[in-house]
Formats: structure tokens, sequence, C-alpha cells
């Protein structure tokens, strides 16, 4: 490893590595104070808190992969009590996120029920690159309330890629006081020969009766590194004291770990006076008319809570 292992910024970082041994690339990411902004400015309650978390950390590390600019964003629309997430990841580093709930359900939900906290629906990845790139989206189904398993269903069936993933939000007392931390890690498995990347067939719904599959057989190296990946703990991932660095040598250092720079991520919106301005103006006129409550139009980010309050006059042609 580096001599980044000594000096890697703990907090809103992600850091990419590699176990060429084992042709297996990954990345750490750990989440503090950007996360802590976003969930505490919206007062979410716990279950929606851990939910978002969540999906905020599954974003920045896919998200990372993006280079100067470039836009990723993470939208889940579900069934569930929490049906609609969305995280911004826009390049380099700025990341943003809410969620919708009904609360009166969520007051009704049992403890530890995260089946019917996210329900079933589907998740949806969307890349836009800039310049002339063209824009891409990813599906993949949310079963049983988990987006670990949702994104793990992507790399499978979308991308082909053997995949590992693991999430973990909480909260954790720090001396500026309790403060909600998020980690996630992702490995996979990417060999130079394809034939080695295969992985087991879907069941054939048509397949005769008596017909045998035949045996898929996991590369060993991949078995391997999935299995060291698997011994992350949720503690070491959101523990404000281990730098990603440390983690990935916990996990790999006896194949060998090598470790790049880390991504810095930031709590930032891209809403601005003069968006929503662009944005009133694209209204029509009965439109704006129907937005104004005690004389004024009222408009407030979804994002971020910023409110702006404009006269209707000044939007009249």
């Amino acid at each position: 490893m580096t001599e980044q292992r000594m000096t890697e910024q703990r907090d809103d970082t992600v850091l990419p590595f590699a176990v060429e041994a084992l042709d297996m690339r990954g990345r750490i990411a750990r989440l503090g104070p950007a996360l802590d902004t976003i969930l505490t400015r919206h007062a979410y309650p716990a279950p929606v808190a851990r939910l978002l978390g969540e999906a905020c950390a599954l974003c920045v590390l896919l998200g990372t992969t993006l280079k100067e600019e470039g836009r990723f964003q993470l939208q889940t629309r579900t069934d569930g009590v929490v049906d609609l997430l969305v995280v911004d990841f826009d390049a380099p580093d700025r990341l943003r996120a809410f969620a919708r709930f009904n609360a009166q359900k969520l007051a009704a939900l049992e403890a530890g029920d995260r089946e019917h906290l996210l329900g079933h629906g589907h998740l949806a990845f969307t890349v836009e690159q800039g310049g002339d790139n063209a824009r891409y989206q990813g599906l993949a189904p949310v079963e049983a309330g988990s987006l670990q398993q949702a994104a793990l269903s992507y790399f499978t069936q979308s991308e082909q890629i053997p995949s590992f993933v693991r999430l973990a939000v909480g909260q954790v007392v720090t001396p500026q006081g309790t403060q909600w931390r998020a980690g996630g890690l992702l490995a996979q498995f990417l060999p130079h020969s394809p034939e080695r990347q295969r992985m087991a067939d879907f069941p054939p719904g048509d397949a005769p009766e008596g017909h045998a599959a035949p045996e898929f057989v996991e590369d060993d190296a991949w078995t391997e590194a999935r299995l060291l990946a698997a011994t992350v703990e949720d503690h070491e991932l959101l523990d404000p004291n281990l730098t990603g660095a440390d983690l990935a040598w916990r996990l790999f250092n006896e194949r060998g770990v090598k470790v790049f720079a880390t991504r810095a991520v930031r709590e930032a919106c891209r809403c601005s006076d003069a968006r929503v301005e662009d944005m009133l103006r694209n209204f029509t006129q009965a439109e704006r008319d129907d937005m104004v409550h005690d004389g004024k139009i009222t408009v407030t980010c979804e994002f971020c809570s910023t409110k702006r309050v404009y006269d209707p006059e000044d939007f009249k042609v």
C-alpha cells in the first residue's frame, strides 16, 4: 500500500482499490458530515434516514466513476412506505438527496420491517456524462425491501459482472454530538478473460422435464475475493477513526491490495435563484397564477429545503 494509507481523509470520500492477484477492483465509501447534513436537514425518522443513507452510499460508490463532469442519479419507485428515493451525484463531488414517505403508514409499521418500508418496485441508475455522450439508464427490480440486493441484481442481469455490495448506516457519538454516518463496499471480478467472468445461467423456464442443467463452477479467484469482502463488518464501514485504506488493508492485505487517490464528496445542491426563476418563466401565466398563495409564489427545494419567495408581478409578460 502507498503512503496514502497514513494521510487519507476519513470522511466523505470514496477510495478505489484493486487486488490484482484476484482480478478484483472495488471502492469503499465513507460518508460523515455530508450525509449528516442531508438527513438532519429534513429531520427524517430513523428508518427513513437509514434507507436514504444506504442510497447515498450506493450512489457515490457508482457515481464517482465519473471523472470531472457528468451526473449520476439513483432513484427508486416502489409501493413501500418510502415510495421514492432520489440521490444525485454531480461530478466531481456534489451530493444531494431526498426521500418521500407516508408518515401514517410509517407509524403503523413494525420495527425492523424493511420489506414494507421500501417495498417492491424498481431501482433506476441514470448516467449523463455531458457533451455529446448519450444518456444511459439501467433498471433493476427492488424486492424484499433491499437496496443491496437490487444493486446485485443490476450487476448480475444488466452488466453481467460478478459483484459484492455491502451498505451500512448508523449514528455514532462524536465530540460534536450524534452524527449520521454511512459506508459502502463494492467489489467486482474483472479478469482479462471474459470466460473467467461468466456467472451461473438463470434457470431455463421452458426446459424439458428431466433436463439437467450443467454444473456451474465459480472462478476460484472470485470465490476467494468474495469471501474476503464478506468479512467486512458494519461497524468497520461506520468507524470514524478507520480510514478506507486501513479497511482495504484489513480485508485484502494477504493478497496484496493497491489503493488509489480518494475522491472527495460534499453535500451541495444545484438549485439557485437563477435556475428557479428560469423554471418559473417557463410556466404559462395560468400555471403561475395557480402557484400564488397570499399574494406570493413560494418555491421550496425538495433536496436542500431552501425556500424562495417571489412576487408574481415580476414574471408577468
